[in-house]
């Protein structure tokens, strides 16, 4: 069943966090994409409690009910975020960990097994981005229009990219998951629309609902530390991970896929030629198999 508490952290902020799974079962943190509010994820809920698995999210700071960090020209790093990690588990009397990140969660849970290694035990991305700034990665190339212009706006800082979100429109009241679809345009390839339905749709379309409830703050953040330094090298993991990278994916291309199952130290990887961005999450019972074996490790 899931359920809503608010943590506190060390600075004073406040963030919104969202248990799912087995109550029972050992902690799985969940970083969601970019952008997303932590909301009930039943295709997750379902394979997590089959497996043993707590499920453990919240809303990055400025999405749903978390407070923004302070306004930076710069944005905050994706290594920041492992400070309200800490935070949430502190809370919760959690000790040791796995964690799994989608998308803009991915670097988020490559924090995690970075920076935590006496406590994260394993990491998996799905679709996740590769880092920004790195020489031997054509890092938007493949990627949809819409996607590149967004990152571009993200790079000439956070007056700029603030300006251009808010010129994105939301989802409306009566906004259903067909029209999430045609929305989403060139970000979705066939495979991913098609993949795009029933739970799957109504999840992300409640999640994107939940990050715009303080307007476009988080989403400018969140993205600003994507482009940024991260504050940690990839390569410098050491807890068992996964990568799960889709070819038909238009949203974080194929090779930021490839890249990462290159950088991270001893990954198993997936890169998978008939899945896409959003497709992928149909081999979730896979992914969380793997992910308690690696855990166990």
């Amino acid at each position: 069943m899931a359920e809503y508490l608010e943590v506190p952290t060390p600075d004073g902020r406040i963030l919104e966090v969202l248990t799912e799974g087995d109550p029972a079962g050992s902690p799985l943190v969940y970083h969601s994409g970019t952008p997303s509010g932590a909301v009930p994820f039943p295709t997750l809920d379902r394979s997590a409690t089959e497996h043993g698995l707590r499920v453990v999210t919240y809303s990055r700071p400025g999405y749903g009910g978390s407070t923004p960090w302070p306004f930076s020209e710069r944005g905050p790093r994706i290594a920041d975020d492992v400070v309200d990690v800490l935070a949430v588990l502190h809370h919760l009397g959690i000790d040791e960990f796995a964690t799994l990140g989608w998308s803009g969660g991915g670097p988020r849970a490559l924090a995690c097994a970075a920076i935590l290694p006496g406590r994260c035990l394993a990491a998996t991305t799905l679709g996740g981005v590769a880092p920004y700034d790195v020489h031997d990665l054509d890092w938007d190339g493949g990627m949809a229009e819409a996607n590149v212009e967004e990152f571009a706006a993200a790079v000439q800082g956070a007056s700029t990219y603030h300006q251009f979100l808010r010129s994105q429109p939301g989802p409306e009241p009566d906004t259903t998951a067909a029209d999430l679809v045609e929305s989403l345009g060139g970000l979705l390839t066939p495979t991913d629309a098609a993949a795009l339905t029933g739970e799957l749709a109504d999840h992300l379309l409640a999640s994107i609902r939940k990050a715009r409830e303080q307007g476009v703050v988080g989403w400018r953040d969140d993205g600003l530390a994507i482009v940024g330094p991260w504050g940690f090298e990839v390569h410098t993991t050491s807890v068992p991970t996964s990568i799960w990278h889709g070819r038909q994916d238009a949203m974080v291309p194929f090779a930021h896929g490839e890249w990462l199952s290159a950088h991270v130290p001893d990954a198993r990887s997936h890169l998978l030629d008939d899945q896409g961005h959003v497709s992928l999450w149909s081999q979730v019972d896979a992914i969380l198999a793997e992910l308690k074996e690696l855990e166990g490790a």
